[in-house]
Protein backbone atom coordinates (compact mmCIF):
# COMPACT_ATOMS: atom_id res chain seq x y z
CA UNK A 1 0.00 0.00 0.00
CA UNK A 2 0.95 3.49 -1.07
CA UNK A 3 1.46 5.67 2.38
CA UNK A 4 0.82 9.17 1.95
CA UNK A 5 2.01 11.80 4.65
CA UNK A 6 -0.47 15.42 4.44
CA UNK A 7 1.90 18.50 6.25
CA UNK A 8 -0.21 21.24 6.42
CA UNK A 9 2.02 24.55 6.42
CA UNK A 10 0.10 27.86 7.45
CA UNK A 11 0.19 30.49 10.33
CA UNK A 12 -2.64 30.35 13.06
CA UNK A 13 -6.24 29.96 12.68
CA UNK A 14 -6.04 29.54 8.57
CA UNK A 15 -7.62 26.51 9.00
CA UNK A 16 -4.98 23.60 9.34
CA UNK A 17 -6.75 22.22 12.49
CA UNK A 18 -10.50 22.19 10.68
CA UNK A 19 -8.80 20.69 7.71
CA UNK A 20 -6.67 18.11 8.75
CA UNK A 21 -10.15 16.97 10.98
CA UNK A 22 -12.14 17.02 7.95
CA UNK A 23 -9.43 15.05 6.24
CA UNK A 24 -9.05 12.28 8.74
CA UNK A 25 -12.97 11.80 8.60
CA UNK A 26 -12.99 11.40 4.92
CA UNK A 27 -9.52 9.71 3.99
CA UNK A 28 -10.01 5.54 5.50
CA UNK A 29 -6.90 4.54 7.36
CA UNK A 30 -5.58 8.24 8.36
CA UNK A 31 -4.51 9.95 11.36
CA UNK A 32 -3.89 13.27 12.68
CA UNK A 33 -0.52 14.10 14.19
CA UNK A 34 -1.62 17.72 15.85
CA UNK A 35 1.37 19.20 17.71
CA UNK A 36 -0.75 21.42 20.00
CA UNK A 37 -2.13 18.22 21.29
CA UNK A 38 1.77 17.31 22.80
CA UNK A 39 2.03 20.93 23.82
CA UNK A 40 -1.39 20.83 25.64
CA UNK A 41 -0.57 17.28 27.51
CA UNK A 42 3.01 18.75 28.93
CA UNK A 43 2.06 22.22 29.70
CA UNK A 44 -0.78 20.25 31.37
CA UNK A 45 1.00 17.40 33.42
CA UNK A 46 4.72 18.18 32.95
CA UNK A 47 4.92 22.29 33.02
CA UNK A 48 8.05 21.36 35.05
CA UNK A 49 10.44 20.00 31.96
CA UNK A 50 9.02 22.56 29.33
CA UNK A 51 11.96 25.01 28.80
CA UNK A 52 11.47 28.28 29.47
CA UNK A 53 13.14 29.91 26.36
CA UNK A 54 14.56 28.26 23.18
CA UNK A 55 13.17 25.41 21.08
CA UNK A 56 10.60 23.31 22.96
CA UNK A 57 12.69 20.24 22.68
CA UNK A 58 10.69 17.62 24.25
CA UNK A 59 7.46 19.15 22.52
CA UNK A 60 9.42 18.17 19.22
CA UNK A 61 10.90 14.82 21.05
CA UNK A 62 7.02 13.38 21.92
CA UNK A 63 6.05 15.00 18.13
CA UNK A 64 8.66 12.43 16.81
CA UNK A 65 7.79 9.67 18.97
CA UNK A 66 4.04 9.79 17.96
CA UNK A 67 5.28 9.65 14.95
CA UNK A 68 7.82 7.05 14.46
CA UNK A 69 5.15 4.83 16.21
CA UNK A 70 2.58 5.69 13.78
CA UNK A 71 4.87 5.28 10.58
CA UNK A 72 6.87 1.52 12.06
CA UNK A 73 3.45 0.25 14.00
CA UNK A 74 0.97 0.99 11.49
CA UNK A 75 0.10 1.51 7.81
CA UNK A 76 -2.19 4.66 8.28
CA UNK A 77 -1.75 7.90 6.28
CA UNK A 78 -0.05 10.64 8.15
CA UNK A 79 -1.99 14.17 8.41
CA UNK A 80 0.52 16.49 10.27
CA UNK A 81 -1.37 19.32 11.42
CA UNK A 82 1.33 21.82 12.90
CA UNK A 83 2.26 25.59 11.15
CA UNK A 84 5.75 24.40 9.40
CA UNK A 85 6.20 27.65 8.54
CA UNK A 86 10.29 27.44 8.95
CA UNK A 87 11.70 25.81 5.46
CA UNK A 88 14.85 24.37 7.18
CA UNK A 89 12.79 22.36 10.03
CA UNK A 90 10.05 21.45 6.85
CA UNK A 91 12.51 19.76 4.63
CA UNK A 92 13.90 17.49 7.35
CA UNK A 93 10.80 16.43 8.50
CA UNK A 94 9.85 15.39 4.68
CA UNK A 95 13.20 14.03 3.85
CA UNK A 96 12.24 11.72 6.64
CA UNK A 97 8.87 10.62 4.87
CA UNK A 98 10.64 10.29 2.08
CA UNK A 99 13.06 7.82 3.30
CA UNK A 100 10.29 5.79 4.95
CA UNK A 101 8.47 5.60 1.72
CA UNK A 102 5.61 7.69 2.06
CA UNK A 103 4.34 10.47 -0.44
CA UNK A 104 4.69 13.60 0.87
CA UNK A 105 2.45 16.46 -0.03
CA UNK A 106 2.23 19.39 1.36
CA UNK A 107 -1.10 21.59 1.77
CA UNK A 108 -0.24 25.44 2.44
CA UNK A 109 -2.73 27.34 3.94
CA UNK A 110 -1.93 30.54 2.65
CA UNK A 111 -5.07 33.00 3.27
CA UNK A 112 -4.90 36.69 3.36
CA UNK A 113 -3.37 38.32 6.73
CA UNK A 114 -6.68 40.26 7.21
CA UNK A 115 -9.03 37.34 7.31
CA UNK A 116 -6.41 35.96 10.21
CA UNK A 117 -6.68 38.71 12.21
CA UNK A 118 -10.35 38.80 11.83
CA UNK A 119 -10.38 34.73 13.15
CA UNK A 120 -8.14 35.67 15.77
CA UNK A 121 -9.88 39.13 17.00
CA UNK A 122 -13.45 36.43 17.56
CA UNK A 123 -11.28 33.74 18.79
CA UNK A 124 -12.01 31.62 21.94
CA UNK A 125 -9.42 28.46 21.51
CA UNK A 126 -7.99 28.09 25.00
CA UNK A 127 -3.98 29.36 25.09
CA UNK A 128 -2.96 26.28 27.08
CA UNK A 129 -0.79 25.30 24.16
CA UNK A 130 1.64 27.97 24.91
CA UNK A 131 4.49 27.40 27.41
CA UNK A 132 4.79 31.26 27.75
CA UNK A 133 2.40 34.24 27.99
CA UNK A 134 1.02 35.05 24.48
CA UNK A 135 -1.34 35.86 22.58
CA UNK A 136 -2.79 34.73 19.40
CA UNK A 137 -2.58 38.34 17.82
CA UNK A 138 1.24 38.39 19.21
CA UNK A 139 1.47 34.85 17.54
CA UNK A 140 0.33 35.49 14.21
CA UNK A 141 2.28 39.02 14.28
CA UNK A 142 5.29 36.86 14.63
CA UNK A 143 4.21 34.76 11.90
CA UNK A 144 3.35 37.21 9.66
CA UNK A 145 7.11 38.68 10.27
CA UNK A 146 8.62 35.23 9.43
CA UNK A 147 6.63 35.43 6.26
CA UNK A 148 7.48 38.44 5.25
CA UNK A 149 11.02 37.81 5.05
CA UNK A 150 10.98 37.80 1.85
CA UNK A 151 9.50 33.78 0.18
CA UNK A 152 12.04 32.44 2.23
CA UNK A 153 9.73 29.57 4.47
CA UNK A 154 6.94 29.94 1.71
CA UNK A 155 6.40 25.99 0.13
CA UNK A 156 7.94 25.57 -3.21
CA UNK A 157 6.98 22.80 -5.14
CA UNK A 158 10.66 21.05 -5.08
CA UNK A 159 9.83 20.02 -1.32
CA UNK A 160 7.18 17.65 -1.90
CA UNK A 161 5.68 15.59 -3.97
CA UNK A 162 2.53 17.26 -3.85
CA UNK A 163 1.95 21.15 -3.39
CA UNK A 164 -1.97 22.20 -3.04
CA UNK A 165 -2.25 25.75 -1.74
CA UNK A 166 -5.26 26.97 0.08
CA UNK A 167 -6.11 31.00 -0.66
CA UNK A 168 -9.59 31.13 0.53
CA UNK A 169 -11.43 29.40 3.45
CA UNK A 170 -14.13 27.47 0.32
CA UNK A 171 -11.58 25.74 -0.98
CA UNK A 172 -11.10 23.65 1.16
CA UNK A 173 -13.68 20.78 0.57
CA UNK A 174 -11.89 21.12 -3.43
CA UNK A 175 -8.52 20.45 -1.85
CA UNK A 176 -9.49 17.46 0.41
CA UNK A 177 -11.80 16.01 -3.43
CA UNK A 178 -8.43 16.15 -4.90
CA UNK A 179 -6.23 14.37 -2.20
CA UNK A 180 -8.76 11.52 -1.43
CA UNK A 181 -8.47 11.20 -5.82
CA UNK A 182 -4.63 11.29 -5.28
CA UNK A 183 -4.85 8.41 -2.67
CA UNK A 184 -7.11 6.23 -4.46
CA UNK A 185 -4.99 6.46 -7.84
Amino acid sequence: MNRFVFMTVGKTHSGKTTFAKSLEKQLSNSVVIDQDHQAQFLNTFYPALLPKQGPNKIKYALTQTIVDYAVRETNHHLIVCNSNLNRQDRIKWLEYYRCKGFTRVLVHFDLPDDVLEERVGKSKRSKNIFRVPISYQELLARQQELMNEGSANFPREDEADHLLVIQNPDEVESVIGKIIKLVKG
